[in-house]
């Protein structure tokens, strides 16, 4: 089974890659939506790439609405009867240094975005020419997020301490209803852990933290402080083939603030539950990791509800990694 980790290794690739970036669609926080990417993370979360250079492209699709008679401050309007989909992709690079750092290994990564929403909506009170429904698309370049992660490795154990922080340097489009960029200062710690036997191809993963936002200046709204976990149960039938269930769970733990924020704390709340598929192969000598995952949220609150799905491919440049020990 030695043969099955190490290609288990290009696995590992998409899991220790993204770390936190979600797109700034209608989906509580401001426009209903927290700069991570809810279900990012899933089979192999806590095992971090080994020592080398990485490339990985996540393409994000999301449709949702927001259901009853409920109302979501987006774009500095107040709007209901919201129907959004989105398509994003992100680009990230990951760089895992060779040298031992506190008995782990560290990584560092950059995430870029592009995509965008399209909406449809009700507004609450529609200013002077303007109708009270509205429609508003976009596909531009969103805030880059940078990050960190350290791992470790004990035996079939692995387990990641991640940091990442939203750059909002993207392009925000002020009083628009669609954006993809979240015009504010944001960070997130995330901690992951997996249990892998290589042996009999079982994974169990999973993954928590918070993420801590600043002011969107535009809007003078203040997102609160947001919690989020994801789990995934995963068996690797083959070196290649996997298959799984996974799922996600979101809950904002303190309010919404700010003369921007006029609907009061707005605290919200999702869940889900999914599957995931994942194919490793190899294009010469090269290992490649492809993953799909599709989640169907409930329970949710203060937040449009939905299906959301990922296909992702990862890779190393340059010499293929090392076995994990």
């Amino acid at each position: 089974m030695n043969h099955a980790k190490w290609l288990l290794c290009a696995t590992a690739v998409a899991a220790g890659l993204t770390l936190a970036i979600a797109p700034d669609s209608a989906r509580a926080a401001e426009n209903g939506a927290g700069f991570y990417l809810l279900g990012a993370r899933g089979p192999l979360a806590g095992l971090l790439a080994p020592p080398g250079t990485y490339f990985q492209n996540d393409n994000y699709f999301y449709v949702g609405e927001l259901k009853g008679n409920k109302q979501l401050p987006l774009g500095g309007e107040i709007v209901g009867e919201v129907k959004a989909n989105l398509v994003g992709v992100f680009g990230t690079g990951l760089w895992v240094m060779p040298e031992e750092v506190l008995g782990g290994n560290l990584g560092f990564s950059a995430i870029v975005p592009f995509g965008g929403p399209n909406v449809d909506a009700t507004l609450s009170a529609p200013r002077a020419g303007r109708s009270a429904n509205a429609t508003d698309s976009v596909f531009t370049i969103g805030d880059p997020v940078l990050g960190a992660s350290l791992g470790w490795h004990e035996g079939d154990f692995h387990w990641t301490a991640n940091a990442s922080v939203n750059v909002p340097i993207g392009d925000y489009r002020k009083g628009e209803l669609a954006n993809i960029s979240f015009n504010r200062w944001a960070g997130d710690l995330t901690f992951a852990g997996t249990w892998f036997n290589p042996e009999t191809g079982f994974d169990l993963s999973g993954a928590a933290g918070f993420t801590f936002n600043g002011e969107n200046p535009a809007t003078n709204y203040r997102t609160g402080t947001e919690f989020h976990a994801e789990w995934a149960v995963t068996q690797h039938f083959s070196p290649q083939f996997s298959a799984g269930l996974a799922g996600y769970f979101y809950q904002q733990v303190t309010g919404d603030s700010g003369s921007g924020a006029r609907l009061g704390d707005f605290k919200g709340r999702i869940a889900s539950i999914g599957g995931t598929l994942g194919y490793n192969f190899k294009v010469a000598e090269t290992p490649v990791s492809l993953t799909l995952k599709v989640f169907q949220e409930f329970a949710a609150k203060n937040r449009p509800e939905g299906t959301a799905g990922f296909v992702t491919i990862a890779f190393p440049i340059g010499t293929p990694p090392a076995p994990v020990k």
